[in-house]
């Protein structure tokens, strides 16, 4: 007799996931972005005062760009779940999340919710670190599966 696998206990609360290699990837070079064009900008002796300011502008401008990418995450808590995405947080009750699907070839986790829609969970993704999404969406799904009404049938 075969049983099905058993599901994961889920995580003590509260609990943040984020794509922890991508954030560090896209900080990393970030900076390393910020920094370069910044010394190219002080290190030009023709440029005028602002010249080089506008090389530092557009040097913060495409950190700040490559900072907001790296801004997703799924912080859960005994209330909810906080789905922080690229310009917006959203709040959800247990109650609200009736499945959490990480499925072959999605770029990230979606939330079926109880109002009909599908809420993407950008915090959790597969890019660069497959089984720390895999195993995050776990966690997710059992943490829902336990204090939701949400229930996973296979």
């Amino acid at each position: 007799m075969s049983q099905p696998a058993a599901q994961p206990a889920p995580p003590a609360l509260p609990v943040t996931f984020r794509p922890t290699r991508t954030r560090a990837v896209l900080l990393s070079v970030g900076l390393a972005m910020f920094a370069t064009i910044t010394a190219v900008a002080l290190m030009l002796e023709r440029l005028s005062t602002g010249e080089r300011i506008s090389f530092v502008f557009t040097a913060v401008l495409l950190t700040s760009v490559l900072v907001l990418l790296s801004r997703p995450k799924v912080v859960a808590d005994e209330a909810g779940v906080t789905v922080v995405n690229l310009t917006t947080t959203r709040r959800l009750e247990w109650a609200q999340i009736l499945r959490v699907n990480l499925r072959p070839g999605d770029p990230w986790v979606f939330l079926d919710l109880s109002d009909g829609t599908s809420l993407p969970a950008l915090g959790i993704q597969p890019g660069i670190a497959k089984a720390q999404a895999i195993g995050d969406a776990r966690a997710l799904r059992a943490l829902a599966e336990t204090r939701g009404t949400g229930r996973h049938d296979s």
